[in-house]
């Protein structure tokens, strides 16, 4: 699946789980479980509960995503 396919949606991370897990609240009322992107992982980018995040999810399974930019 190309990259153009996936969709970028604003949340806030709701909590942490292990192996670098969260819980993300989207803004449209969502909860999704999602992963850091390799790039966030490499430069040790730390994220926290409450922090804003953008991540991009699958049109096919709407349940996950992956992180890929913390906003400061």
């Amino acid at each position: 699946m190309p990259k153009e396919d996936t969709l970028k949606i604003d949340g806030v991370v709701d909590e942490l789980l292990p192996n670098m897990q969260f819980r993300v609240k989207l803004n449209n009322g969502m909860l999704v479980l999602a992963h850091l992107c390799g790039k966030m992982r490499m430069k040790n980018i730390r994220v926290l509960v409450g922090d804003i995040v953008t991540v991009e999810m699958s049109p096919y399974d709407l349940s996950k995503a992956r992180i890929t930019y913390r906003q400061k």
